[in-house]
């Protein structure tokens, strides 16, 4: 009876390493670009991206709701969540997606959305997540010479929204379009980044 008993235990060990390996290679990464119903799909259409989640961060409560933070007195702004795969897309193109994705001279406002909840910013979750978000900043002001007004701000608790905020474009997507034709996201975006607007 050993052999069997054994050979389960090492099917056991080896059916693991895989899942281990995945989840060692997932990291998080957190920007605010706006409303998140727009920062969603860029992403989720990137290989490499495990999930989005669209939620609340950098404000000073605890669990806001969409109408406290939404009334722009809570000091979180709407962001949204990627985990992704490290071995298969990186920080860096995680952040070439952000700023493709945002107006980067807006100050306190995006698009037609108004208040610091709407801000862009990015919430580095360690050093090296940091270093790479102003060197990329950085970036975007040497190719344009001018000031970019997103925000890199300090690591926050990150709130979850409403289940109905997440994957609003895919639950609303007649409304979603409608949103963000009339918000101008796009034609704003073309104006910044031509054709390069809206990556991936």
């Amino acid at each position: 009876m050993r052999f069997p008993v054994m050979a389960l235990a090492l099917l056991a060990t080896l059916a693991f390493i895989p899942i281990s390996q995945a989840h060692a290679a997932q990291r998080e990464a957190i920007f605010a670009g706006g409303c998140f119903w727009c920062m969603e799909p860029p992403y989720d259409k990137l290989e490499g991206v495990v999930s989005t989640t669209s939620g609340y961060i950098g404000g000073e409560s605890e669990r806001p709701t969409y109408e406290q933070v939404s009334g722009g007195n809570t000091g979180h702004a709407e962001a949204v969540k990627v985990v992704y795969d490290d071995e298969v897309v990186g920080y860096e193109t995680l952040l070439d997606v952000f700023w493709h994705n945002i107006d980067p001279f807006a100050e306190g406002r995006q698009f037609c959305d108004v208040g610091s909840q709407y801000r862009s910013a990015i919430f580095p979750l360690d050093q090296r997540q940091r270093r790479l978000a102003e060197a990329s900043k950085e970036a975007v002001e040497t190719r344009f010479e001018r000031d970019v007004k997103t925000r890199i701000e300090p690591k926050a608790p990150f709130w979850d929204a409403e289940e109905y905020h997440q994957n609003f474009y895919k639950k609303n997507p007649v409304r979603y379009r409608f949103y963000r034709a009339g918000c101008g996201r796009d034609d704003r975006l073309e104006a910044v980044w031509g054709d390069d607007a809206g990556k991936p």
